[in-house]
């Protein structure tokens, strides 16, 4: 009963106004505040605290606050002016008050206290001694449409003494016996747009808090998920321009020279990388067929199988990947294909690769880009960890690390053939096509013999050896095979280049059987 007529008087006592000069405070050991929305939305607080003889107080106020979704509320305090006996000082984290023995006025303007249409601002909290009393009024320039007030241990919910509007529309509260380290809180709803809202909300120094989505790092979403929008049209587009669809062009098999035509000079070992996208064995096989058509090979039939021996030594006509596959099937002056087929021989993928990039029909790019986004990846949970522990925006690492991935799936998803490839490439169908339909009637007798050994690597690596042989077959007087040993028709030439296609293929199979049975083991 006593508490409350003590609060009545108090609550009655003379008239609080908004004005710079705050009531003093009529108890030792307490404090008289007055408080002022200003139209910026910054908060002017004027503060009267008594401190009795022999006793000094002080007072940390944290100007970061937890809030929800692991982000912190800061707030601003500037403009800061003692008058009486004590210290007052801002850093980074708080605003500190040491004060003495006395009545002082303590003077300082908030920013950031305004959060929609609420102001939030810790009237009394951080002192190191307690507080016998605490009144405070505050002052807006239109009246609260709601008011709270809560006091106590700084989780708690405990009301305050008092919160009210009175009939001016200054709004009051007031608090007796505050303990020390306990805070004293007012938030107030004003009418929607009275002041423009400030509240400064921050991620919180912590693992979440470095996650969490702010502006820029929304902004560097926005500008990925736009990147990878465009890369996705380029690779579509990419993509489609290596299908290289549509009708082939018509070839010729004899150029103008009287020369086997071959289109852009490609040679039967580029047919499976340009066609197909990998060389296989029939690349290899076409390629060793082309090295006997060129007289750089001899081919011999015996009673163990067919031999190959060394006519002329690789020269400088030859590729650095011919000269390879030269080195590697015939590596002494003979082999027969049952020897080869021991051997595992495959065609030098480092070196052919390096033909058709040299010749501008497929590009290191993708997998380079391939490489370049492996080390983004790193670099990215680098990014990641590194602000996560320390300054935050993490996401940003994220970002990177999804950028290294991206670029990735880019690598193995553009195609590696350039433009000067897709066009060899429909070039190569036109030849096939004309392989399947060629009619040796139309050639000179020396233009059959010169065509149906050029063309058959080709049509060995293009799949139409079958027709390809079976029309010169045909002939009355079938072209003589100038790089086998002995009188041979076109349909025993066939044979030995499906027989040496075998070769290879079965070597590959045994290769790949021989790696399976070593992991197995």
């Amino acid at each position: 009963m006593l508490t409350g007529v003590v609060l009545a008087l108090f609550l009655v006592a003379a008239p609080v106004t908004a004005q710079d000069q705050p009531p003093l405070p009529a108890l030792p050991q307490s404090a008289e505040i007055q408080l002022k929305v200003e139209r910026d939305g910054s908060l002017s607080v004027a503060e009267a605290i008594s401190v009795p003889n022999g006793v000094t107080m002080d007072r940390r106020v944290a100007l970061r606050v937890a809030a929800p979704h692991h982000r912190d509320r800061v707030y601003g305090v500037r403009d800061v002016v003692l008058e009486g006996s004590g210290t007052a000082s801002v850093d980074q984290d708080a605003f500190t008050v040491h004060l003495t023995a006395g009545t002082s006025i303590v003077r300082y303007t908030v920013d950031g206290a305004v959060a929609g249409n609420l102001v939030t601002w810790e009237l009394a909290g951080g002192w190191s001694t307690d507080l016998k009393f605490i009144r405070a009024s505050f002052a807006a320039p239109e009246i609260p449409t709601a008011v709270d007030c809560l006091a106590g241990p700084p989780d708690s919910d405990f009301p305050c003494g008092a919160a009210q509007i009175d009939h001016a529309g200054l709004t009051r509260f007031s608090q007796q016996n505050l303990a020390a380290g306990q805070r004293m809180t007012a938030t107030v709803e004003l009418p929607a747009g009275t002041v423009p809202a400030n509240a400064a909300i921050v991620p919180s120094k912590t693992i979440g808090g470095a996650f969490v989505l702010t502006a820029p790092v929304g902004w560097a979403w926005a500008g990925f998920g736009g990147l990878l929008l465009v890369t996705a049209a380029l690779v579509v587009f990419a993509r489609r321009r290596d299908d290289g669809a549509g009708e082939p062009p018509k070839a010729e098999l004899v150029a103008e020279s009287g020369e086997f035509a071959s289109p852009e000079g490609v040679l039967p070992g580029h047919t499976g990388v340009l066609v197909h996208g990998r060389p296989g064995p029939a690349d290899l096989a076409a390629t060793v067929l082309d090295l006997a058509v060129r007289n750089y090979l001899w081919v011999s039939a015996e009673d163990a199988g067919w031999r190959l021996s060394r006519r002329n030594p690789a020269d400088e006509h030859l590729t650095a990947f011919e000269r390879a596959v030269f080195a590697a099937v015939v590596p002494e002056e003979t082999v027969t294909l049952a020897e080869l087929r021991r051997r595992h021989v495959e065609i030098p993928s480092p070196e052919l690769s390096a033909d058709v990039v040299r010749r501008g029909w497929l590009a290191r790019r993708p997998r380079r880009l391939g490489r370049v986004g492996v080390r983004v990846v790193f670099y990215g949970v680098f990014l990641t960890v590194l602000p996560a522990l320390t300054v935050g925006y993490a996401q940003l690492g994220v970002i990177v690390v999804l950028a290294g991935v991206a670029a990735v799936v880019t690598s193995a998803a553009l195609p590696a053939r350039r433009r000067a490839g897709v066009d060899v490439a429909r070039r190569l169908r036109g030849v096939a096509v004309k392989l399947a339909t060629v009619r040796p009637g139309d050639l000179t007798e020396p233009q059959r013999e010169l065509v149906f050994s050029r063309g058959l690597p080709y049509a060995l690596a293009l799949g139409e050896l079958g027709p390809w042989v079976a029309a010169f077959d045909r002939l009355d007087h079938p072209p003589p095979v100038y790089w086998h040993d002995g009188d041979i028709r076109p349909d025993q030439a066939g044979s030995f280049a499906t027989a040496l296609a075998g070769t290879f293929a079965a070597a590959r199979g045994g290769r790949l059987r021989s790696l399976v049975s070593e992991k197995q083991g």
